[in-house]
């Protein structure tokens, strides 16, 4: 792992729409990569060639694979915080149920793809202070939605908002990254039925 925090932020920032495309394949070929090999065998060498550009070529977007990792990481965020958002967009009046399904929807939709790569992200990922920072920065954001959602909604029969808020993003969180984003996971759907019932539930006292 990489140590000093230069040596993970992204060499070039495109300017131009085939700087970009070129960015695009790296990313899309490290994922395959690191899928396929691992993250100790997923050299830069092996991702240049996935990519088809030169090893030079590469380095002059990224210092190395740990760079490359860390922006796979951070759109893989980045993601999941923008289909949160465009859920918790959506009518607040709706059944609880309803709601809850959107979300848990939104977190497994954007875990489902290769558990190979999802293992890597969660075990290799250099922990740089921006990385931890977008983190923190999504978690709050959730939370505090989920606590506003909790006190207006009439369905909610919780007393403790605050602690609620949490243990619903949490539960979630922990639920979906062991069991859909894992070698042997769990069917999706059902996954998904089993969390809105559940959260249902405790949140109504159904």
């Amino acid at each position: 792992m990489a140590s000093d925090p230069h040596a993970l932020r992204a060499r070039k920032q495109p300017r131009q729409a085939r700087a970009e495309l070129t960015r695009q394949r790296i990313l899309a070929a490290a994922a395959h990569v690191f899928a396929e090999y691992g993250y100790a065998a997923g050299t830069t060498n092996r991702i240049a060639e996935r990519a088809r550009i030169s090893i030079g070529s590469l380095y002059q977007y990224y210092p190395n694979k740990d760079a490359i990792l860390l922006e796979l990481v951070t759109r893989h965020l980045d993601a999941g915080a923008a289909a949160l958002r465009e859920r918790q967009d959506g009518d607040r009046r709706d059944p609880l149920e309803a709601i809850m399904r959107g979300f848990v929807r939104a977190v497994i939709d954007n875990h489902l793809d290769d558990p190979k790569l999802l293992q890597v992200m969660a075990e290799q990922t250099p922990r740089a202070p921006e990385l931890m920072e977008r983190m923190a920065r999504h978690d709050r954001e959730r939370v505090a939605y989920t606590r506003e959602l909790l006190a207006s909604h009439p369905e909610v029969r919780v007393t403790d908002i605050d602690v609620a808020a949490h243990l619903v993003t949490c539960a979630v969180d922990l639920a979906v990254h062991q069991l859909v984003a894992a070698p042997r996971s769990l069917d999706a759907r059902r996954l998904e039925n089993e969390l809105v019932a559940m959260l249902t539930r405790y949140l109504t006292g159904g």
